[in-house]
């Protein structure tokens, strides 16, 4: 969101210099970046800022119990988070207008669905790791607030931002070079490729559609998202690497995944592996069994489909990936290695985890109308 902002953007390229002419202050990261993202919140909107320090600091205070209490741990950690889902879930039902109230402004949900998979990672992190866990407020903020990764991700591990805390600033030639090229190409695919790609699907997407068109817009939109997307994340990294913390790609060759359980290690990669490592890892410690592990994934596909949008098409989409994936998991083709099969099985097995995602992918227009549309298009032949 904030990329397609040039005030925004020119804020973030401020303080990149910023940090370069004081890397030789020892905090200057920690300390100028969480007065950067305090200013830039409070200048794009009052009631974000208000929100976000109340959310934030409850929060710490949340962190900070949990690894030094030391009766019923367990219990606390699963209603602490518990208390941080039902929070997020009451407030983007205000912003569906489910419920109403004249305090409630759609704009303090802005990245909170972003923002509450991090809080959970460190409730996780002050739970197994108690009295180890160690945060400062400064850095717990800046974790929470940092504005490179607000919006949209990618999610930000607790453990790897704090590593990356304690180092001090260094940005040589060669990483510089290297984040402003994927600025630039993130540009290139928000500002130009996705505004051209959503003129087209637009005015397609508007008119009575055959078969073809339908299949045609299908992967238009699954190519759009990709873009939109990658392109974001492009963005993201870049500014976060350009600020002193590595930021985790999200996008590791999606396409060329043979499988659908390998797709979803590579395609939002930051998302899968949040859920992998705070709900399957979680609930099956041990080797799972393949049953174990197939209801496991239904579960966590039909969150994931939840996450981005409390709708029947959501669950649905979740329902559909999360049967595909059990299905791998029963009958032991959750992965293939390129190494020990042919190229042609290889690629076919590729071809169809695509097929697989295409024939839902058009759910993330998040408009029913639109997809009922297309999909009914698939039945209407030319002729």
């Amino acid at each position: 969101m904030w990329y397609l902002n040039m005030n925004a953007v020119m804020a973030m390229t401020g303080m990149v210099l910023v940090l370069a002419l004081t890397r030789r202050w020892a905090d200057n990261k920690r300390l100028l970046l969480l007065a950067f993202n305090l200013c830039f919140l409070l200048l794009f909107s009052k009631k974000l800022l208000a929100f976000y320090l109340a959310y934030t600091a409850l929060n710490y205070l949340a962190f900070l119990f949990l690894s030094h209490t030391s009766r019923f741990r367990k219990g606390w950690f699963i209603l602490l988070i518990a208390a941080n889902v039902a929070a997020v879930c009451s407030l983007r039902l205000f912003g569906m207008e489910v419920f109403t109230h004249p305090l409630f402004d759609v704009v303090i949900v802005l990245g909170l669905i972003y923002n509450v998979l991090k809080v959970i990672d460190a409730l996780y992190f002050a739970y197994f790791f108690g009295k180890d866990a160690r945060a400062k407020v400064v850095d717990y903020f800046n974790y929470i607030l940092f504005i490179p990764t607000f919006t949209s991700g990618p999610i930000l591990k607790f453990r790897d931002f704090m590593a990356d805390t304690k180092q001090p600033y260094r940005m040589d030639a060669a990483q510089t070079e290297s984040s402003i090229k994927r600025i630039i190409l993130g540009m290139f695919k928000k500002i130009v490729l996705v505004t051209w790609m959503t003129d087209v699907f637009n005015t397609m997407s508007g008119q009575e559609l055959y078969t073809h068109q339908s299949l045609f817009l299908m992967v238009w939109f699954y190519a759009l998202i990709y873009f939109d997307f990658s392109g974001y994340s492009d963005i993201a990294i870049g500014f976060g690497r350009l600020m002193g913390y590595n930021i985790p790609e999200n996008f590791k060759k999606p396409f060329q995944s043979p499988t659908l359980t390998q797709y979803w290690r590579n395609w939002h990669a930051t998302l899968g592996d949040w859920f992998r490592d705070h709900i399957f890892i979680f609930f099956s410690r041990q080797t799972p069994t393949k049953w174990t592990a197939a209801g496991l994934s239904i579960l966590i596909m039909v969150l994931i489909g939840l996450w981005h949008g409390f709708s029947w098409l959501y669950l649905l989409w979740g329902v559909y990936h999360g049967v595909a994936i059990a299905l791998e998991n029963l009958f032991g083709k959750t992965t293939v290695n390129k190494k020990k099969v042919s190229r042609t099985y290889f690629y076919a097995r590729c071809a169809l985890t695509q097929l697989i995602v295409t024939a839902a992918v058009i759910v993330y227009s998040g408009k029913s109308e639109t997809v009922l549309h297309i999909y009914r298009g698939l039945l209407n032949w030319p002729f």
